[in-house]
């Protein structure tokens, strides 16, 4: 009878492993445009993302408790780290967004995602292994893959290079919401972990658009709403259900779909050029996620208790 169970189980993994990777796909994807609506919204780059943050939030929270989840009670225990990670986020939201205006929307999303080699190396420690042949040539070819969409940034421009510098920035912060929200997610569901965690990011980015002087109040809310629903709904909301159910590698590889996205983008919309090197590193990159994309969930994840637990 046990055996006859096994394949159910498998599947059910299985499947599980599948969503999580259309889900991650489908948020890096969403999360691509978000320099672009950054581009043409009328209020300052920080703004941008606090009323990303604030008009997504009440749907996040409105969604958790219509699920039948209570996020503020099922959370006790873990406000410190939703603090952390809501700053971490808006520190993030904040340096990446002044960058954009200041570099192409290639590179604010390859450099905006440097989290692609910091969040696996963090997953191997934590884990205490070192990657196997077949995650280490994954790892190899997102490498060069990168490489190769950095091939415009070769042009690195002196133009560029405050733009890329504060985008590198925001990229080594959101590798740090990861883990933070690595530890979330081992307790919440993703919906209410995103409100929470969304919810702390608020006054930051809000006192730091304010003391930055810039510009609050929009004339135009379509760019905004855009970017609430396909940035943090979409995007985040995706990336966060992934995250309780793929391994640091896969989030970490998956992380350079953005800047393919954003490239064509770049290229559609601003005229920013593409080059041969580009389509070769999205090969690679396709190549890399098909190489890990069996490598799900991790087996084991412990808890602050260190008690084993589902994420």
């Amino acid at each position: 009878m046990q055996e006859a169970l096994a394949p159910r189980k498998t599947t059910r993994v299985d499947s599980h492993a599948t969503m999580a990777l259309a889900a991650l796909v489908i948020a890096n994807v969403a999360l691509a445009f978000g320099p672009l609506f950054v581009r043409v919204a009328d209020v300052g780059p920080v703004a941008a993302g606090f009323w990303r943050i604030a008009l997504a939030t009440p749907m996040l929270l409105g969604t958790a408790m219509a699920m039948g989840d209570r996020p503020f009670g099922a959370s006790r225990g873990l406000w410190g780290v939703l603090a952390l990670a809501g700053v971490a986020f808006a520190a993030d939201l904040a340096s990446w967004h002044v960058g954009i205006g200041y570099t192409t929307l290639a590179n604010s999303t390859l450099f905006g995602n440097c989290a692609v080699l910091i969040f696996p190396i963090y997953g191997f420690v934590a884990a205490r292994m070192w990657p196997s042949r077949m995650q280490a040539l994954a790892l190899a070819l997102a490498a060069v893959g990168a490489a190769l969409l950095m091939g415009r940034s070769a042009s690195l421009s002196t133009r560029n290079l405050a733009g890329d510098l504060f985008c590198l920035l925001a990229g080594v912060l959101y590798a740090l919401y990861f883990i933070l929200m690595t530890r979330v997610r081992a307790r919440l569901a993703p919906v209410p972990a995103l409100a929470l965690s969304s919810l702390a990011s608020i006054p930051p980015l809000l006192l730091l658009a304010l003391g930055l002087g810039e510009q609050i109040w929009p004339h135009s809310w379509w760019p905004l709403l855009a970017m609430a629903v396909v940035s943090q709904l979409i995007g985040q909301g995706c990336m966060i259900y992934a995250l309780g159910h793929l391994t640091p590698l896969v989030i970490g590889i998956g992380l350079l779909i953005q800047p393919i996205v954003g490239a064509a983008l770049g290229w559609v919309v601003f005229d920013e050029r593409l080059a041969a090197a580009d389509a070769v590193g999205a090969v690679f990159v396709a190549l890399a996620l098909v190489l890990v994309r069996g490598g799900g969930k991790p087996e084991r994840v412990a808890s602050p208790d260190g008690e084993p637990k589902s994420a």
